[in-house]
């Protein structure tokens, strides 16, 4: 059985690597072959300039099968193609080439008609990164892209699995990897959040009722919550978070029923324990693995957590009195502290507690081994303990001397309690008697009828009011068809398109915001985060739009230094993106070695520290020859092609509008002249 040479030049048949000599390479599809391995060489020199592989030349003799014949057939069609790439003398022999890899890797095969609507209905964008970003052992696009100092792009498991096998060069181009890239790869964070807005436009533009989106990450987390090597020292608060396996979104209120449970169908039972608050965090009884309270201060609080955070919480079972959020100094470093330093107060998650008091909603409660002082929290992990009902709340001097937010929860859940052995759940019972009500001020009861009450015919707890509405669903597009206005502001929303988000980033709209802001603020230390959210109120953004703002401030296609979109992108090892010609303007006039010495004695000649720009890695070794990132520059070419067409459509479109408004500016005219009080002013001020 005849075979040729692989990637690194080795023969398949007698897996030595023939001399040059020996080497012959096909005339169609450029293949190396072995000489002396073949049946049949060429016996002239002038015969190897024309000479066609077995596989190109087809001199087996064809098979009268219908089966072998459909395949030469395809194979004949597959040849035709090759050699017609090679007449065309228009194309470059480096365009040849990628034209005919691409057709002998079935990407250039002609689209079936299904295949045509299918790829009218997908995203441009992603179609564009799923051409140009491909990995070149999976064939897939890729997943946590890496960037090689050569330029080319793998996924990680991938470029793992390649370094494992002992393989010290680039898959593509066969360029020697630096070890220390090799050992601690990093990902092309410009890539991942490029592809990953591409696939969320997708999902975002598809057709159907509006969704909820839960947990957008939900893929890559793992399936249980672990902590890297690094940070096993500092235990689980450098965690990474499992996946969430219940469907309810994260302000549902209320229980988990079984719906919401496709693992297991069975929903969150009382009684349920977890290892830690990561844990429970996958199951949604209580999503905050830190914080005790879980709610927003304009919709509600659905879940608490009692672990002995206050020492002024009293825990009866049926019945506990919870203390609120605050009043301790948190600032520096301190990331707890036990002692109280000023009073809380009615904000923030305390009053999300008196929202739910007021409307009557059901609260999740879950118990965790930390509260020492409670007989009824579980020896070992945290526990969930069902749902209930706030009916006052108040302030009080606590017992280290500061006013503290007191809430009586009640239960109300129709699955009995972890420490009982009823059958069935609760009833209505009176409230208890509190005796530090006397001293209170700010009290608060509610007034009207709960919105979680129980039903004296069906006998349980059930929703006697709607509940709320969740703040996580997708507004309702509207039809575009129903007037003038709503055309406009669906198209002024099409314009800020995910390739305009990837090509143009929004940092030139708050230069001059942080510029002002830094006028006020030259005092006090602000976070990023809370100067960008400044901005954004000061700009009317939405809160949904902050989330976009921040990710295109990072995912733009934009070069570090220049902040415009890169030219010749070039990947650092450090996997930051620079155009070529800003990232060797910074390091020009430097030289890669500095002589030692001085006129003294000759010492060893030192090498240059060249940092990188955005970070603290030494990248001399890569500034010594820079390689262009080709296929990060061939999407962002592809999308700025795209850009241009789209402007020049809506050019025309705008041109057609004007055209339809002139048509119905007669009448206004007409309406203008008939109304008095639309003439025109006689003397000059009145025109002025």
């Amino acid at each position: 059985m005849e075979l040729p040479c692989d990637g690194a030049g080795i023969c398949m048949a007698c897996k030595n690597k023939p001399p040059d000599e020996e080497t012959l390479n096909c005339k169609t599809c450029a293949t190396p072959w072995h000489a002396t391995c073949l049946v049949s060489p060429p016996q002239e020199l002038a015969d190897t300039l024309q000479w066609e592989c077995p596989d190109c030349s087809m001199i087996n003799p064809p098979s009268t099968s219908a089966v072998a014949a459909g395949r030469s057939e395809e194979a004949g069609k597959l040849i035709a193609s090759i050699r017609k790439i090679e007449d065309d003398k228009s194309l470059t022999e480096q365009e040849k080439a990628k034209k005919r890899q691409k057709l002998l890797s079935g990407a250039a095969a002609g689209p079936s008609p299904s295949d045509g609507e299918e790829k009218k209905e997908k995203n441009d964008v992603l179609d564009i990164l799923d051409k140009e970003l491909t990995c070149s052992f999976c064939m897939q696009m890729l997943d946590r892209p890496v960037t090689t100092p050569c330029g080319h792009n793998f996924c990680l498991k991938c470029f793992q699995r390649w370094i494992g096998q002992g393989k010290r060069t680039c898959a593509y181009c066969r360029i020697q990897i630096p070890p220390k890239m090799a050992s601690q790869p990093r990902i092309n964070s410009t890539l991942v959040i490029a592809i990953r807005m591409a696939r969320m436009s997708r999902s975002s533009n598809a057709g159907g009722a509006p969704k909820v989106y839960h947990f957008v990450h939900n893929q890559n987390r793992p399936d249980k919550a672990y902590t890297t090597e690094r940070a096993k020292r500092a235990g689980k608060a450098n965690a990474c978070s499992g996946k969430i396996f219940v469907t309810v979104p994260p302000d549902h209120f209320g229980p988990i029923p079984a719906e919401n449970d496709p693992e297991r169908n069975m929903g969150v039972l009382v009684g349920e324990i977890w290892e830690d608050r990561l844990a429970c965090r996958q199951w949604g009884a209580h999503l905050p693995h830190v914080a005790g309270i879980a709610g927003q201060s304009t919709h509600g609080s659905q879940s608490v957590a009692l672990s002995g955070g206050y020492i002024d919480d009293e825990d009866h079972g049926e019945w506990f009195l919870y203390t609120g959020s605050g009043g301790r100094d948190l600032s520096g470093n301190k990331r707890t502290n036990k002692d109280q330093s000023f009073d809380q107060k009615f904000d923030k998650m305390n009053e999300a507690l008196r929202v739910s008091c007021l409307k009557g909603y059901p609260v999740r409660v879950v118990r965790s081994h930390k509260e020492k002082r409670s007989s009824y929290a579980p020896e070992t992990g945290v526990r969930y303990d069902g749902v209930y009902r706030i009916e006052k709340c108040w302030r009080k001097n606590g017992i280290q001397g500061f006013k503290v937010c007191r809430y009586l929860f009640v239960r109300c859940d129709n699955e009995p309690a972890p420490w009982t052995s009823d059958v069935q759940g609760d009833r209505p019972r009176p409230l208890p008697v509190i005796k530090e009500l006397k001293n209170a001020i700010d009290i608060t009861e509610r007034k009207g009828s709960p919105s979680w009450d129980y039903d004296e015919e069906k006998s349980c707890w059930m929703w006697k009011k709607p509940p709320p509405v969740s703040k996580k669903r997708v507004a309702d597009s509207g039809d575009p068809e129903d007037s003038k206005v709503i055309r406009t502001i669906k198209r002024q929303r099409q314009n800020v398109s995910v390739r305009e988000k990837l090509l143009k980033g929004m940092v030139h709209l708050i230069k001059p915001e942080l510029k002002a802001f830094n006028l006020h603020t030259s005092k006090h230390v602000v976070s990023m985060k809370c100067l960008l959210t400044m901005i954004c109120d000061q700009y009317q953004w939405i809160n949904g739009n902050f989330f976009c703002f921040w990710v295109v401030h990072q995912a733009e296609f934009s070069c570090q230094i220049c902040r415009k979109v890169m030219v010749y992108p070039i990947t650092t090892p450090c996997a930051h993106n620079f155009c070529k010609a800003c990232l060797e303007g910074a390091f020009a006039g430097q030289s890669f070695t500095r002589q030692r010495g001085q006129g003294r004695r000759t010492l060893r000649v030192q090498k240059n520290v060249m940092k990188c720009p955005s970070c603290i890695i030494d990248i001399a070794d890569f500034l010594q020859n820079p390689q262009v990132n080709r296929e990060l520059m061939g999407v962002i070419e592809s999308l700025q092609r795209q850009a241009e067409e789209e402007k020049m459509d809506e050019n025309s479109e705008g041109c057609s509008e004007e055209i339809d408004d002139a048509i119905e500016q007669p009448d206004l005219v007409s309406d203008a002249v008939n109304d008095p009080i639309a003439e025109e002013p006689k003397d000059e001020s009145q025109k002025a």
